[in-house]
Order: C-alpha cells, then sequence, then structure tokens
C-alpha cells in the first residue's frame, strides 16, 4: 500500500471495497462468525486495511468464544488509539488506527493474561496487501477465554 493516505471520501471509498469502507470509514462490524479472520490460526501479522500498518500479531491471539478476531495486545501500543464509544445505548472503548482513523473494533477488560484485556477486532477490512504476513516461527499456544454475553463485541 502506498505511503501517503486518502485525503477525500472519494478517495477512501476508491482505496476499499464497499464492506472494508462501511466498517473503517463508517465504524461498521460483521455478523460473529462471519468473518474471514475470526478462527484464522496462521501464524503472522495483521494489518489494517486502510493504510497497511501493522496492529497484531498472531502470537497474541486468542479464541474469545465472540466470533471475531480477538488479541490480548496491539503489535505496539503507539499503533491503536482509543475513544469513548457511547453508540448503541452502551458505553465501550472504540478501537481504531492511530495512522489513518480506521475503525478496527472495541478493547474490553475481560481477556487473558498477562493483559487483561481483549481487543475484539472486525477483520473483513484486512483482506489488502495481504492482512498478514505469514512467519517462519512455530505457533505459540494461545489463551482461552469466554466472550460475556453482557458485552457485546
Amino acid at each position: 500500500m502506498s505511503d501517503s493516505l486518502p485525503e477525500t471520501d472519494a478517495e477512501w471509498r476508491a482505496r476499499l471495497t464497499p464492506d472494508q469502507y462501511r466498517i473503517c470509514r463508517q465504524k461498521g462490524t460483521e455478523p460473529a462468525f462471519t468473518g474471514a479472520y475470526w478462527d484464522e490460526k496462521t501464524p503472522g501479522l495483521y494489518r489494517c486495511a486502510g493504510c497497511g500498518e501493522v496492529l497484531f500479531d498472531s502470537a497474541t491471539k486468542y479464541d474469545s468464544g465472540s466470533g471475531w478476531p480477538s488479541f490480548w495486545q496491539p503489535a505496539q501500543e503507539t499503533v491503536v488509539a482509543e475513544q469513548v464509544d457511547t453508540s448503541h445505548g452502551m458505553r465501550r472503548v472504540e478501537v481504531h488506527c492511530a495512522r489513518c482513523g480506521s475503525h478496527l473494533g472495541h478493547v474490553f477488560p475481560d481477556g487473558p493474561r498477562p493483559t487483561g484485556l481483549r481487543y475484539c477486532s472486525r477483520w473483513t477490512r484486512r483482506r489488502s496487501n495481504p492482512p498478514w504476513r505469514r512467519s517462519t516461527s512455530a505457533p505459540t499456544s494461545r489463551p482461552t477465554a469466554s466472550c460475556p454475553a453482557r458485552i457485546p463485541c
């Protein structure tokens, strides 16, 4: 992906697929258990579809039971930014790409150790250039936690 970021809505629409645009730029989602990466176990790096920034490493991915890819920490603290989201009658913390502002999902304080965080992510927008780079390292064991019904992802 190019180092320059789109500046207009039309440029974002030209760069992203309609689903990627809806999720990244309009803070949409896809139904649980339907995204391309919710059950992906291949080692590698997950990137933002909007700008190609490395966001998460598969070594921190785990099965939260939510139906969306879940990670217990980002690749680096500086690649994600947070803001309070009060949509849908609840208070959550939205996570977006710090570089381009693309919506990534939400973070919850119910994840596994060592962080206790669950980055519940939307992945239809990561099918670009490539969504992850395959790693030659062996897969690591992943912690398991459940997604409480009272906290929608």
